[in-house]
C-alpha cells in the first residue's frame, strides 16, 4: 500500500508538470457539472438492469453470489447507466506522437494532458475511467488519477504508428481515443467496429502538430518518420503541398465517416490551440454518447 508522503508527492510532481490545464481542468470541471440538471445517473436504488461476467478490477462485494452459483462463472448484478459510467482511454503512445515542428508541445505530450484532465473531469462526476492498452480497468477516485499519470508518463514505444486497442471494453461503456491517426486506418475501422458491436460509444480525437497541417516546407527537405523507418527526400517540398493537403482532408473525412457510421464524434486539434477547448469538446461528446 502506498504510503501518504508517497502519494502527495506523486501528486506534487503531477501538479508541477501539468499546472494551467490542471488549472483550467478544475474550472471547466465545476462549469460543466454544475450545468448538469436532471441527468439520471447510476445508484444503488437503480433499477436492475442485466447481469454481466466480473471484469477485472470489479470488487468482490460488487458479484451477485446468488447468479454466480448457478454456473461455474461469478457475475454482477448491474443497475441501469452503469456501464455507461465507464470511460476507457485510449492514448496512442507511438514515435510519431513524439513529433514537434515549432514552439508547441510534442503531439504526445497535449494528448496525455488532454487524457488526464479529462479523467480529472470524470472521476469528479462519479465516473469510472481506464486506460485501454493497459492494467488499468476502470475505476473511480484521485487513486486512479495517479495510476493514470503513472503509465501516461511512460517512453513512447518504437513503432512509427499506433494501434487502438480495444481488449477489456466493457458493454455499452464509453471510450475515447487520442492520436495523430496517420497511420493506416484499417485498424482504427476494426476498433470502431468492435466496439459499435459492443454498443460502446465515444470520440476520436486527432491531435497534429500545425506544421502537419499546413505542410510549411519548400525547397530540399528530408523527410523521416520519427520511428526511423520511412524515409523521403525531394528538392522540390512546395510542390508536394497541394497533394499534401487534399490527402489530409481526405484521412480527416474518412475519420468522420467512421465516427459517424459507428455513433461516435469526431474533431481535429493542433497543439499551435489551447488545450481547453479540446477538453470541453471530449468531456460533451462523451455526454452526446450516452
Amino acid at each position: 500500500m502506498i504510503s501518504a508522503a508517497a502519494l502527495r508527492a506523486r501528486a506534487e510532481g503531477l501538479a508541477e508538470a501539468l499546472p494551467p490545464l490542471l488549472a483550467e481542468a478544475e474550472h471547466l470541471a465545476q462549469a460543466v457539472l454544475l450545468g448538469e440538471h436532471g441527468r439520471r445517473r447510476a445508484g444503488m436504488g437503480d433499477e436492475f438492469w442485466q447481469y454481466r461476467p466480473v471484469h477485472a478490477g470489479d470488487e468482490a462485494r460488487m458479484i451477485d453470489w446468488r447468479r454466480s452459483a448457478r454456473s461455474d462463472a461469478h457475475f454482477v448484478r448491474e443497475k441501469e447507466w452503469q456501464a455507461a459510467q465507464s470511460v476507457l482511454l485510449w492514448v496512442d503512445d507511438a514515435a510519431s506522437m513524439g513529433f514537434s515542428g515549432g514552439n508547441h508541445p510534442p503531439k504526445a505530450m497535449r494528448a496525455r494532458v488532454l487524457a488526464l484532465a479529462l479523467a480529472v473531469l470524470l472521476t469528479r462526476g462519479g465516473e469510472r475511467v481506464g486506460l485501454l492498452g493497459s492494467d488499468l480497468p476502470p475505476r473511480r477516485g484521485p487513486h486512479q488519477i495517479l495510476r493514470l499519470t503513472d503509465v501516461l508518463g511512460r517512453d513512447l514505444s518504437q513503432s512509427d504508428y499506433g494501434v487502438p486497442a480495444t481488449r477489456g471494453m466493457p458493454p455499452h461503456s464509453r471510450a475515447v481515443f487520442l492520436s495523430d491517426f496517420l497511420g493506416d486506418l484499417g485498424p482504427v475501422e476494426t476498433a470502431l467496429t468492435e466496439a459499435a458491436d459492443q454498443g460502446v460509444k465515444g470520440a476520436l480525437l486527432q491531435v497534429l502538430d500545425p506544421a502537419e497541417e499546413a505542410f510549411p516546407f519548400d525547397g530540399r527537405t528530408i523527410f523521416e518518420s520519427m520511428g526511423g523507418t520511412l524515409r523521403h527526400e525531394t528538392l522540390k517540398a512546395g510542390d508536394l503541398r497541394g497533394r499534401y493537403l487534399a490527402r489530409l482532408a481526405e484521412r480527416k473525412e474518412r475519420l468522420a465517416d467512421l465516427a459517424r457510421v459507428t455513433g461516435w464524434h469526431y474533431s481535429a486539434h493542433h497543439t499551435g490551440e489551447g488545450a481547453q477547448g479540446a477538453l470541453l469538446w471530449l468531456f460533451r461528446a462523451l455526454e452526446r454518447g450516452r
